[in-house]
């Protein structure tokens, strides 16, 4: 058995440093995944891409509601394992999975029946919706694969385990690459069969990475373990999944909604504004990265020492992570903001007036990157914690009662135009980051533990059964 991952003790900066950089990696080898079958989907034409892009947002609203729960996952491992309950944290593993195995079943079942109607409510030409439909139904029928690759990795976080979902990783965005040509275009004994042919590849590498991680969990050889007989559900501990992976799974959900109406309040200045924010929009898709990383990390370790007991090492977890999110993120946005044009024309060359236009968005944000890293650290230890409320609540708000209302109004009621969707970025990062920091000095995050409300369940259960056996 490998020696623990104990991130109780130690050098926090280090601990930090360790966890975090396998999931930046991990993560910057899911764009890549998806840009690969971007690349090779492009390669059949305008049809191919509109069906994906159709399919997306509704695939990704799905991938939202087995993050959540798969962050369920990581919160109460975390936190069993800092409090040195293996038991527990073998339980946790089983019924995860259990549960995750029972969404997605009935999931893939109900959205392989729904796609041809949910693709038929957009309105799309014949071409785009035969791809679209075949993408889709392909796509559901791979979710339980989709899903236990995510519960897979979220598990291995909550230990702090985070080299081995990343090898994993690594090793589907290989095969990745030489299954999606094969699929789509065919080649020998295998037909091609476009874009239901990117869906495949999608579900069979992540059906691959699914069995290899399942395989890892059941050997039990990383600290964490699978057993069989773990698998009858555990009503009590799957209500408590469910109130700690929904508000999660709504945050993830609120950000797409989010996006999605920003985009069609850009479109309304016209295509050169689009062109614009969709280069900026992808600049601060990459920031994200190391700031998901990050507050990844601090959840991990905030949730480890929560479970130890050892609240002001969670603290001193917390302004290190912070303070470091804020000086990191800070530095790319400075140096995002003097490169700003040569950026731009990275993704679109000689068209001066776009380059000049996403320029300007990419300024006019880039100086408050640093408070996404304060924000999205705070994030992390209110999950740590167990608090997934605030996060879901603080999403709702940064969304849809700052960003996109101060889009419009400064849009459209003031002389800034288009230019006041661009400082409706800033302006939200700033005061999102001030309410965060506000609620977490509040202290409420120190108040309570999971694993003693979940012992206490247990405890009362096993005092029942001794009990009824003396009585008999």
């Amino acid at each position: 058995m490998k020696k623990p991952y104990n991130l109780t003790e130690g050098p926090i900066i280090t601990s930090l440093i360790k966890v975090a950089i396998p999931i930046i990696v991990a993560n910057i080898l899911q764009t890549a995944y998806q840009l690969t079958d971007t690349f090779w989907v492009g390669r059949l034409g305008s049809n191919a891409i509109a069906a994906v892009s159709i399919s997306f947002p509704i695939i990704f609203l799905l991938i939202s509601l087995g993050g959540g729960m798969a962050m369920a996952g990581t919160i109460l491992v975390a936190q069993f394992m800092g409090k040195g309950d293996k038991q527990a944290v073998d339980h946790i593993t089983s019924q995860t999975s259990l549960m995750i195995w029972i969404i997605s079943i009935c999931l893939s079942i109900l959205g392989f029946v729904l796609s041809p109607i949910l693709i038929g409510f957009m309105h799309v030409e014949t071409a785009v919706y035969t791809g679209a439909v075949s993408y889709m139904r392909i796509t559901f029928t791979g979710i339980i694969f989709m899903f236990s690759s995510m519960v897979f990795q979220s598990l291995m976080r909550g230990v702090g385990d985070v080299k081995t979902p990343m090898y994993i990783i690594l090793g589907t965005v290989l095969l990745n690459l030489v299954l999606d040509p094969l699929f789509i275009f065919g080649y020998g004994i295998f037909p091609a069969l476009g874009v239901g042919g990117a869906a495949l590849a999608s579900v069979g590498t992540q059906a691959i990475a699914a069995f290899i991680g399942y395989g890892i969990l059941l050997r039990g050889k990383r600290q964490i373990q699978l057993h069989l007989r773990d698998l009858k559900p555990d009503y009590p501990l799957i209500k408590k999944m469910f109130k700690i992976g929904v508000p999660a799974s709504i945050e993830q959900s609120t950000r797409a909604a989010g996006m999605t109406a920003m985009v069609g309040l850009v479109a309304s200045f016209g295509t050169l504004t689009l062109a614009a924010y969709g280069i900026g929009s992808r600049i601060l898709s990459f920031v994200i990265i190391p700031a998901l990383g990050l507050s990844m990390a601090t959840s991990t370790l905030v949730g480890q020492n929560i479970g130890a007991g050892k609240l002001d090492r969670a603290e001193k977890i917390t302004k290190l992570s912070t303070v470091g999110g804020f000086i990191v993120l800070t530095f790319i946005g400075i140096i995002m903001f003097l490169l700003a044009k040569q950026i731009a024309a990275i993704f679109i060359p000689h068209e001066t007036a776009t380059i000049n236009a996403s320029a300007a968005f990419i300024k006019t944000m880039a100086l408050t990157f640093g408070f996404i890293g304060i924000q999205m650290s705070l994030n992390g230890v209110f999950r740590g914690s167990g608090n997934t409320v605030f996060p879901m609540v603080l999403s709702i708000i940064s969304l849809w009662i700052l960003r996109f209302p101060l889009a419009y109004v400064l849009s459209h009621f003031t002389h800034f135009a288009e230019r006041g969707i661009w400082l409706s970025f800033p302006i939200a990062n700033v005061i999102a980051a001030i309410i965060t920091i506000i609620w977490y000095k509040r202290g409420t995050w120190k108040l309570k533990r999971i694993t003693d409300e979940i012992v206490l369940e247990r405890g009362t259960t096993e005092e029942a059964i001794i009990e009824e056996g003396i009585n008999s």
